[in-house]
């Protein structure tokens, strides 16, 4: 137990000074110790909220890092999680406004200082879009894994052996993806379809440029310079992958408050619990020691991107969302244990 608790002594660290910024936060905008108190609570269910929502980001990210050099392997977790905490949890929301707004990133953080509603409502309205770009990389990655001839093992067998026996069928995951695309483009009201099928294209053709990236960094030519580059490659695919996972998070979030810095604070938080689930995944080989983990990460990240996709035509609670997910790394587990006690007693 004091070995796994040590691997999240700078998020325990975090946590700390957040929900004390977040006190000091609420004390400062209500001038009252309620106000201050709602602000610490908030921002400890956003943590939770993140870390729910996140945990098989951290499984995939594990997965990825460990294929990775020990060199790129620290500095996704130094410089990689400063890009996911500062750039997607507070930059990203400014970039939208600023978009959105049409007006320059100062006046963004005034707006979101002295007009939080004002500022959520601009959030809002870019929601499609946003949920687009994120549902169509999100199920790119989830199918890319079930739909490939190298996949040995397999959890729920019949699907699973099914979609690898596809996997010679080229570009079938793009035009698996491009029907749901398609599907919704067709429900959706008009005044949104541009905005959704634009944004949808961006998703698809980010990931197909990741990958594109990722084979031409990894390429085997020389030695030295093909790890150096192909750990730049995993770390590129790892910032986009955090990126997306961020979008249902970020924009969920407004649902809880609209104060930005609250966002901001709440959001880190559990960013830094993702990276030190994440460096445990890899140093103590969790994802060799539970067979089906990484499988129940990935069904979670398809049923995710469906939900970010029906989000553009309903609300959705972020709860039902994290506690969906949770569920299938939570049976993939149990699927896991049980496994190993029939090897055992084999």
């Amino acid at each position: 137990m004091a070995a796994s608790l040590h691997y999240f002594r700078w998020a325990f660290l975090v946590t700390l000074l957040g929900l004390v910024g977040a006190f000091w936060l609420g004390w400062e905008y209500g001038r009252g110790f309620a106000s201050a108190l709602s602000f610490l609570l908030i921002g400890a269910v956003l943590a939770v909220l993140e870390i729910s929502l996140s945990f098989d980001n951290a499984i995939v990210n594990a997965n990825k890092l460990k294929a990775m050099t020990p060199v790129w392997q620290q500095r996704f977790l130094t410089w990689g999680i400063l890009i996911a905490v500062f750039g997607m949890r507070i930059v990203f929301p400014l970039l939208i406004v600023v978009i959105a707004a049409g007006i320059g990133p100062v006046d963004a953080i005034v707006l979101a200082a002295a007009r939080p509603h004002e500022y959520a409502r601009i959030i809002g309205g870019a929601h499609v879009p946003i949920a687009a770009f994120g549902g169509t990389f999100l199920m790119m990655v989830a199918l890319n894994y079930f739909i490939d001839e190298g996949k040995e093992v397999d959890w729920i067998r019949t699907l699973e052996c099914n979609l690898r026996r596809c996997a010679s069928v080229r570009g079938l995951e793009v035009a698996l993806v491009l029907a749901v695309v398609m599907v919704f483009a067709a429900i959706l009201p008009d005044r949104y379809v541009a905005s959704f099928l634009f944004a949808a294209v961006g998703g698809l053709l980010t990931f197909l440029a990741v990958e594109v990236l990722s084979h031409v960094l990894d390429a085997r030519t020389q030695a030295m310079a093909a790890a150096a580059r192909g750990g730049l490659g995993a770390f590129l695919y790892l910032e986009v992958l955090d990126a997306s996972f961020s979008f249902d998070g970020v924009i969920g979030a407004f649902a809880l408050t609209h104060n930005l810095f609250l966002i901001a604070i709440g959001l880190g938080i559990g960013a830094m619990y993702v990276r030190s689930m994440t460096l445990m995944l890899v140093e103590r080989q969790t994802l060799t020691q539970f067979r089906y983990l990484e499988h129940g990460a990935f069904y979670s990240i398809l049923v995710l991107s469906v939900i970010m996709f029906a989000q553009t035509l309903w609300h959705i609670h972020e709860l039902f969302t994290g506690l969906l997910g949770a569920g299938f790394i939570g049976l993939a587990l149990i699927s896991s244990i049980a496994h190993n006690r029939r090897e055992s007693r084999a």
